[in-house]
Order: C-alpha cells, then sequence, then structure tokens
C-alpha cells in the first residue's frame, strides 16, 4: 500500500505537514520537536516499532483531517509576528501559570511520599532544574530574540537577519536540554504511572508533568521546525 508519508520523511517535516501526526507520535514515543530533523525511520528502528504500524497511523490522521477539512492555521505560511504572538499567548502564557504550581507539586509528593518511593528525588531535582531553565529561556526569547525577529519582518536587512539567526542557535541548544530532561522524566516515572499507594497530589503532579512534556513539544516544534527554518531560508 502506498501511503502519504514515507519512513524516509523527516520527522518534523510530517508534524509541519499534519500537525495531528505530533498526536501519532506522542503514542508511539517518537520525539517530533528536538528529534525532528532525522527520518522517521530511524526513530522507528530505534523503539523497536513496526513501519507499517506507524505509517497506517499516519495515513489515518491524514484521511481524518482531510475529511474534517481542518481549519488549523497554517503557520508555515502565517506571519513571523503572528506566530511569535502565538507562542507567547499559548506557551509561554501556559508555563508562566503552570511552572509554580508544578514547583510546589512536586516539593509536596517528595516530601509525603519521598521515603517510600526514591524516584521522587529525581523527579522533584529533574523539574526544577528544567523549570529555571525554561524561565531563562522565556525571557530570552520575549526580550531578546522575538523582538529581533519582528524587526527584521519589519525593516528586513543582511546584517539583522545574521544576527537573529545567531541567537536562534543557542536558543535549539536550549530545546534540546529541556527535551532531554523531559524524556528522562517519563523515563524514571515509568510513563507518569502513578503508584498504587499514590494520592491525588500524586496523581495531579503526574497529570500536569505529562501536559507540561506535550505542551513544551509542541512549542518546541513551532520553533525548531516552522519558524527558525523560515528564518534561514531567508538567508538562501
Amino acid at each position: 500500500m502506498k501511503y502519504v508519508f514515507s519512513g524516509n520523511d523527516k520527522i518534523g517535516d510530517i508534524v509541519v505537514k499534519l500537525p495531528k501526526a505530533s498526536e501519532v507520535f506522542k503514542t508511539f514515543k517518537i520525539d517530533f520537536c528536538c528529534g525532528g530533523n532525522r527520518p522517521l525511520i530511524e526513530a522507528i528502528n530505534e523503539n523497536g516499532l513496526k513501519e507499517e504500524e506507524v505509517l497506517a497511523k499516519l495515513e489515518e490522521s491524514y484521511k481524518s483531517v482531510q475529511e474534517l477539512k481542518s481549519k488549523d492555521i497554517d503557520w508555515t505560511k502565517a506571519s513571523f509576528s503572528d506566530l511569535i504572538d502565538h507562542v507567547v499567548n499559548t506557551h509561554h502564557s501556559y508555563l508562566n501559570q503552570e511552572l509554580p504550581k508544578l514547583s510546589e507539586l512536586t516539593r509536596k509528593i517528595y516530601r509525603v511520599h519521598g521515603e517510600g518511593h526514591s524516584e521522587l528525588s529525581d523527579v522533584y531535582k529533574l523539574f526544577h532544574t528544567l523549570k529555571m531553565e525554561l524561565e531563562q529561556h522565556l525571557i530570552k526569547e520575549e526580550e531578546i530574540v522575538f523582538p529581533l525577529i519582528k524587526q527584521y519582518e519589519a525593516n528586513p536587512s543582511d546584517e539583522l537577519l545574521e544576527k537573529t539567526i545567531n541567537a536562534i542557535n543557542e536558543l535549539e541548544d536550549e530545546h534540546e536540554e529541556a527535551g532531554t530532561i523531559l524524556k528522562k522524566l517519563r523515563k524514571i516515572t515509568d510513563d507518569y504511572t502513578v503508584p498504587s499507594d499514590g494520592c491525588q497530589s500524586y496523581d495531579l503532579t503526574f497529570r500536569g508533568l505529562e501536559f507540561l512534556e506535550s505542551d513544551t513539544f509542541q512549542h518546541i516544534h513551532l520553533e525548531n521546525n516552522i519558524m527558525f527554518p523560515r528564518l534561514v531560508a531567508l538567508r538562501k
């Protein structure tokens, strides 16, 4: 059977063309943000998956979108300013609201359940490392990089474009670090499985961390696979 996508397609390119593919990749635990620049077949082989099964799920998702005639915004064609405003109002806003809440929750379950669940020490440390890095990252984006991109869009110049791209390279390194921490959190929590003696706060913490992962991956995807490549392409 011939599918819309193939194992040779880059993961990030698939999500750009089919945003709902991110849901398929999350199901199969395929990294589509930091690992978006490699062929799908590499992730399939690495995770011990069946290529036919993954491609079939992508095909199913593609057809459902076509049938519903999805009205999702095509961020590959939106202005940089609109894309930046979306990232700030959606993903930055979420992080500003939820990081303090998750900080308190991870502290609480570590204090209450830490003696019986030694992994909560690592959860606490990893989350707060991630929290610190994300907070610094948001400031850098909002105060330095995003204003540069908007300035370039309003008054393009080669000099400003190079300055912007250099700043972007730092952000991509930080995205990689955040992705690595999130993967570690998922691993040590056994895919955010709440133990039988876990309380409501335990469940709230793990659900919150899982959503943090999902939102951060989507946030990184919009920048790594759409915003940044569009800017680099202007250099060529």
